[in-house]
């Protein structure tokens, strides 16, 4: 299927003026090097994920709070620094810590049935979510970016490699964590997701390469995952600039597995989310930093480190990075407010979302305000439940 098919099925409205993206403009990155990033702020966020040497008294800030959520980051970062200086995997680079690949292939009756495996195997390693889409240049990195050394280096994924499959999984936050968010202890479900992501991702990517396939795993790195995540059909995009998945909301960490292996691709979906942001702005009422469009989609960005030539809900992600740095921790505020962000364990929130889905849009979104959804829990509150 041409992906001129696929963009309209996903809503993307790609314009003649499209550029692929350069890591080096990712905010992440431009903290490395761009001197309106750069400062004494960003030096203590970024040092705060380290020992435990600074906290507060405030709800969420406490000592033990801190600890939670380095340690939460801890696998993450062990799996990412396990190269030393010459590579961070799962952020600037893809993961490269497979074994050889098996000299036979595994055969299979149909790439369905291989499909079938491999979400039932993605499942069993921790994936919430789990869907097949194919390879597109558009959205990888033209050029990576080394944190190590502030140098630019060629694409890592490219198309003559082969790797036409792409697996996009979904690893869901922890709902109860997320709760409390901004705080340090909120912060914990985004250091865990990283965690249960790039473990799910390497352990996956191995299990492949023992089929006799190569498989690349991705986290942060090589190219953006929401558009693959949208295409795949795990969900589409918000107002909030992020995934809103069918089955865990915006309360997800995304990877991507490239591999040879033939799959069977799904499709996008469209369960109304699109048309119930038109009328929510939640997350743009309650952004901190007011970083979040209340208005139509725009083609216009707002600095070097939004796409251009996509027409989309553009966030300013600039103000929202300084907030970050301003309370020394992330936010996701944005995550927390969204009405999709439920536990559809539960009968009654699927049902809602159904109904999210049609024209009574608007009393849900009525009764999301009515039952105090999306309202901060206090973190001590975690601690004692």
């Amino acid at each position: 299927m041409s992906s001129e098919v696929t963009d309209r099925e996903a809503n993307f409205e790609i314009l003649e003026n499209f550029e692929a993206f350069h890591q080096k403009n990712e905010i992440f990155r431009r903290s490395q090097w761009d001197e309106r990033i750069l400062g004494e702020k960003t030096e203590r966020f970024y040092a705060s994920h380290g020992a435990v040497n600074e906290w507060r008294k405030r709800d969420g800030f406490t000592q033990k709070d801190y600890a939670l959520r380095n340690a939460s980051w801890h696998i993450s970062d062990i799996l990412s620094g396990v190269r030393g200086n010459a590579r961070r995997e799962g952020f600037t680079d893809a993961f490269s810590l497979g074994e050889d690949i098996a000299p036979e292939k595994v055969s299979f009756s149909s790439s369905d049935e291989s499909a079938k495996e491999i979400k039932r195997v993605a499942k069993l390693f921790g994936a919430g979510m789990v869907r097949i889409t194919e390879f597109d240049e558009r959205w990888q990195y033209q050029t990576r970016f080394s944190d190590f050394d502030g140098k630019e280096r060629s694409a890592e994924i490219t198309p003559d490699l082969g790797l036409t499959h792409v697996i996009v999984l979904a690893v869901p936050m922890s709902y109860g964590l997320m709760k409390t968010v901004s705080s340090v202890l909120g912060s914990s479900a985004a250091g865990l997701g990283y965690s249960d992501d790039a473990t799910l991702l390497v352990a996956l990517s191995q299990y492949i390469r023992g089929l006799g396939y190569e498989a690349i795993g991705s986290l942060n790195d090589t190219g953006l995952s929401i558009p693959y995540a949208v295409k795949a059909g795990l969900g589409e995009f918000g107002r909030n600039g992020l995934l809103i998945s069918k089955d865990f909301g915006p309360r997800v960490r995304l990877g991507r597995i490239y591999t040879n292996l033939p799959l069977a691709h799904d499709r996008p979906i469209d369960f109304g989310v699109q048309k119930f942001c038109e009328i929510c702005k939640h997350c743009a009422k309650f952004c901190p930093s007011q970083s979040i469009p209340l208005g139509e989609p725009t083609a216009t960005p707002l600095s070097i480190s939004n796409h251009v030539g996509v027409r989309k809900w553009t966030v300013d992600v600039e103000s929202c990075f300084a907030f970050w740095t301003a309370q020394n921790t992330d936010c996701a505020t944005c995550i927390r407010t969204c009405p999709y962000n439920k536990d559809y364990r539960h009968w009654w929130h699927r049902a809602v979302r159904w109904l999210a889905g049609t024209w009574l849009r608007r009393f849900v979104l009525a009764l999301d305000e009515f039952f105090g959804y999306g309202k901060r829990e206090k973190a001590k509150l975690w601690w004692t439940k």
